[in-house]
């Protein structure tokens, strides 16, 4: 800013000595001449001192670019930049006025202007001579009068001044006095004397040649007249010329012509004028000279302004980044609250303030994350402590615990699954397969139950499995285990529940023995009282023998008739519970079976085109979820080796009316015709693991609603099962259906 301020100054001060007509700048005196050379030390002294901080800023920055300071090269290629580009303007404006003032020095101070100046001094000389030689000739023409004559010689001065009165055309206003041995004796039209008279030559320089005012009026006309220089008689504002003529009686007529308005002062100011050329003909050398000078020190100040500018603007770029870069080591160094203060503009400025908002966000995070680091120790420490916890008891339990990844590979296990598989092997077993420590039916079964509960969520068995000479009742229970964003796995507890079994069954046939046997007895006893009298009645062959023996029949076949109803009894506790319809949104139930399988279908696509607008069904919402749930698991197994894998689901009013249908489809195998006719019949599975009672099921639970369920093959590929429930609006919601209309297609993977 100093430099700027500097540079401004400057150029002002140059501007007022070279631009403005100021009235010191002329000095006169010798205090003005001291206020000037003043004015140009001052000057002098701060061009230089100007100069000396330039070079010091570009020395500064020459040393900065080889200490490699940042931003140093960026300031040193602006520098240069602008000084290129001000070369150029500068040099072409240097030559223009050095070309453009010779040719004006030249033209100033050219023949034709000098001789422009010497004939307009010529003129006004000759236009001096000529009133002059006009008042000279006025003179001559009064004197050589003869009545003037006579009337001069005889003294009569009013005679006179009728005489000279005759010539007041030809005076034009002038005066005229007679004299006689230099004594005024006849005076015409003299002027008021209200200032002192004064006669001066025309064009003189020569204050010598300057009188002395005149009191007398008369006096100054003679002394006028007098001289051969023809000057001017001026009394106050009036100048005339003075021409005079000699008397025949010897004396002497003086004539005064007024000259012109402001004629001597154009004669005054035309040789003033000339007077003032040649002076500056004289110098135009050192005026040459001075103006190279001023062209030389205005394009030192252009080059030193831009010089000056880039420095500044390059400052205004450099500093910020220096500030950006300090501040980032510093951040970098961990000292978050570290801010940038120097000031910048526009983008710069944009960029300091996003920095600051920056380490701002930086700070509170730290101290975000180390409050968060503290919470995250202590709860690990309590992670820590739950863990071990979990894995004491987790060793402790009877029960085998395993935990599997995606591929059946054991992830960790407990002691009891050890002791349990593995008596007398090594006791790690991470990363071993699950399936190489069972046999092969059993490592089937278990593979088979891994997959199902990926779907369902969980599922379990039992299985039998030889250990040490004798076989042991086993249950396993397998639960999905989410372990990442992509990754699954599974928990497996394995139970042994020989002596469980053993004694729940020795438990289960004493008390189906003490109340068979006490519901037996019943019966029994009116049975061998009747056999006796038939056989007492048969020895003795009575009249009434027959009769009585009639009666013992009836007798035992009443007992007979109460053990069967007995026996229907105990097939009766082996039903499933009856379903309890009522109305009941059937695309909620579908939702509700669909979300048991969520995230447990893999690679499998769930479609589901369900009308909003449906009316309730009669249903029975957990009966049926249980048999959508087995018709999904059963689609599922079917398209376990289907590369297109979709699992479609629509519900919509039946064309039976009434009705509501749910369309389930797959992507499978699809159907066979070989057992149509037994797909929905007990027992009958096409997997060797199934059970054959998951379609059983999922039919009488929907006969048990007073509907209908077919199979029938789905295009292109794929089976689609359609179930048929009544719609609430019917009042008992039967609508006539007494029994399930059951349709016997085959699917390749029904069964379970």
């Amino acid at each position: 800013m100093a430099l700027g301020a500097g540079t401004l100054l400057l150029v002002l001060i140059l501007g007022a000595l070279n631009a403005f007509r100021l009235g010191f700048l002329h000095p006169d005196s010798s205090g003005q001449i001291f206020l000037f050379t003043a004015l140009s030390v001052i000057v002098f002294l701060l061009f230089v001192t100007l100069l000396i901080l330039l070079l010091r800023n570009i020395l500064k920055l020459l040393a900065d670019e080889r200490s490699r300071v940042l931003g140093s090269r960026l300031r040193s290629r602006m520098l240069i930049g602008a000084v290129l580009l001000s070369f150029a303007p500068a040099l072409f404006m240097f030559l223009f006025s050095f070309l453009l003032m010779n040719r004006s020095i030249d033209r100033w101070f050219s023949q034709p202007v000098a001789e422009l100046r010497d004939n307009s001094t010529r003129i006004a000389l000759e236009l001096a001579h000529y009133v002059s030689l006009n008042a000279r000739a006025e003179a001559e023409s009064l004197a050589r009068s003869q009545s003037f004559a006579q009337h001069y010689e005889s003294g009569d001065q009013s005679r006179l001044l009728d005489e000279i009165r005759t010539h007041r055309i030809t005076l034009q206003g002038g005066f005229a006095i007679v004299y006689r041995d230099g004594v005024s004796v006849a005076q015409y039209q003299l002027p008021q004397p209200s200032q002192p008279a004064m006669v001066r030559a025309w064009v003189d320089d020569d204050t010598t040649n300057k009188s002395s005012p005149f009191e007398d009026f008369t006096a100054a006309a003679l002394t006028a007249a007098q001289r051969t220089d023809e000057p001017i008689l001026a009394v106050g504002n009036n100048q005339y010329a003075v021409g005079d003529a000699a008397i025949d009686s010897g004396g002497l007529i003086v004539v005064g012509l007024p000259m012109p308005a402001g004629l001597s002062t154009t004669v005054e100011q035309i040789h003033t004028g000339a007077t003032q050329y040649w002076t500056l003909y004289r110098e135009r050398r050192s005026i040459r000279s001075t103006y190279l000078l001023l062209l030389l020190l205005l394009t030192t100040l252009v080059f030193f302004a831009s010089s000056w500018l880039a420095l500044y603007l390059s400052k205004q770029i450099t500093r910020p980044v220096e500030a950006l870069a300090d501040a980032m080591n510093a951040i970098g160094e961990g000292q978050y609250e570290q801010r940038i203060t120097v000031s910048a503009t526009a983008e710069l400025g944009e960029l300091v303030r996003s920095f600051n908002h920056m380490a701002s966000d930086l700070e509170q995070s730290r101290r975000l994350a180390e409050s968060s680091a503290s919470q995250l120790s202590a709860a690990n420490l309590t992670l820590e402590s739950r863990r071990k916890e979990l894995e004491t008891i987790l060793e402790t339990i009877p029960s085998g615990v395993v935990t599997l990844d995606s591929e059946c590979s054991i992830l960790q296990a407990n002691r009891a699954f050890l002791d349990l598989v593995t008596p007398h092997q090594p006791r790690n077993l991470t990363g071993v397969p699950l399936k190489s420590l069972f046999a092969p039916e059993v490592a089937s079964e278990l593979s088979v139950l891994e997959r199902r509960a990926q779907r369902m969520g969980l599922a379990s068995t039992e299985f039998e499995m030889p250990s040490s000479g004798r076989v042991l009742s086993l249950t396993a229970t397998i639960s999905a285990l989410d372990l990442g964003t992509v990754k699954r796995g599974s928990i497996l507890v394995i139970e042994d529940v020989t002596e469980f079994l053993r004694a729940q069954r020795q438990l289960a046939w004493k008390e189906v023995a003490q109340r068979v046997a006490h519901e037996i007895k019943n019966p029994l006893t009116p049975i061998a009282l009747s056999a006796e009298r038939i056989r007492r009645h048969m020895d003795r062959n009575l009249p009434e023998s027959p009769s009585v023996m009639r009666r013992c029949v009836d007798v035992i076949l009443s007992s007979v008739e109460s053990m069967s109803t007995l026996v229907d009894q105990f097939a009766v506790l082996a039903e499933f519970p009856a379903a309890q319809p009522k109305p009941s949104d059937l695309n909620a139930i579908i939702e509700s079976a669909v979300m048991l399988f969520h995230g447990r279908l893999q690679n499998i696509s769930i479609e589901q085109r369900l009308t909003r607008d449906l009316p309730p069904v009669m249903a029975d919402a957990q009966a049926l979820k249980r048999a959508l749930a087995n018709l999904i698991d059963n689609a599922a197994e079917a398209m376990e080796n289907s590369l297109l894998r979709v699992l479609s689901i629509e519900t919509r009013l039946s064309e039976n009316p009434g009705m509501a249908e749910l369309v389930l489809s797959d992507t499978g195998h699809g159907l066979t015709g070989e057992m149509r006719q037994r797909l929905f019949l007990p027992y009958v599975s096409t997997k060797q693991r199934g059970t054959g009672l998951g379609l059983a099921i999922a039919a009488k639970i929907v006969q048990e609603h007073h509907g209908a369920i077919r199979a029938e093959n789905n295009s292109p590929t794929g089976a689609r099962f359609i179930l048929e429930l009544p719609l609430a609006e019917n009042g008992n919601g039967t609508n006539g259906h007494k029994t399930a209309d059951i349709v016997l297609p085959l699917h390749t993977g029904s069964g379970e």
